[in-house]
């Protein structure tokens, strides 16, 4: 048996970004872009009464707003937000959190703990992941 890597035994939250921004649903999209192009962030968890209901994204403002010539003023972040789909915890292995994005074809996974959400992980972090993985194999194999 392979002794245990402790890179490929992180959890989410050795990988998760902890300062994600949350807005409330009937929040103007115009004013969340707004937000979302000060903090140099591309996504926004959407809350409904505290609670997390969804996530918008940059993708969101493309396919929802602008391929559909609506104006960002003239609509919520509600009602062009995708709904949560799944979540991991911040003690949940690294593989399950990507194949949880795998299996919902999602690019950013919240992370949540006693039903907030208190961090976020994304593809990105994943690939950074990924290559301090192979950086680390590749010095092993040239021992």
């Amino acid at each position: 048996m392979p002794p245990n890597n402790p890179v490929l035994d992180d959890l989410v939250e050795d990988l998760m970004t902890k300062n994600v921004i949350a807005v409330n649903e009937a929040i103007m999209a115009v004013e969340a872009a707004k937000m979302m192009a000060e903090k140099g962030i591309s996504s926004l968890i959407v809350e409904k009464e505290g609670m997390p209901i969804g996530i918008v994204t940059e993708r969101d403002f493309v396919k929802k707003i602008c391929s559909r010539d609506i104006l960002p003023s003239q609509v919520s972040v509600g009602n062009i937000m995708s709904k949560l789909q799944t979540y991991a915890t911040p003690d949940t292995p690294i593989d399950v959190a990507v194949q949880r994005m795998v299996n919902h074809k999602i690019r950013r996974l919240p992370i949540m703990y006693e039903k907030k959400v208190v961090g976020i992980i994304t593809v990105t972090d994943l690939a950074k992941h990924l290559r301090t993985i192979l950086l680390i194999d590749k010095l092993l194999k040239h021992k």
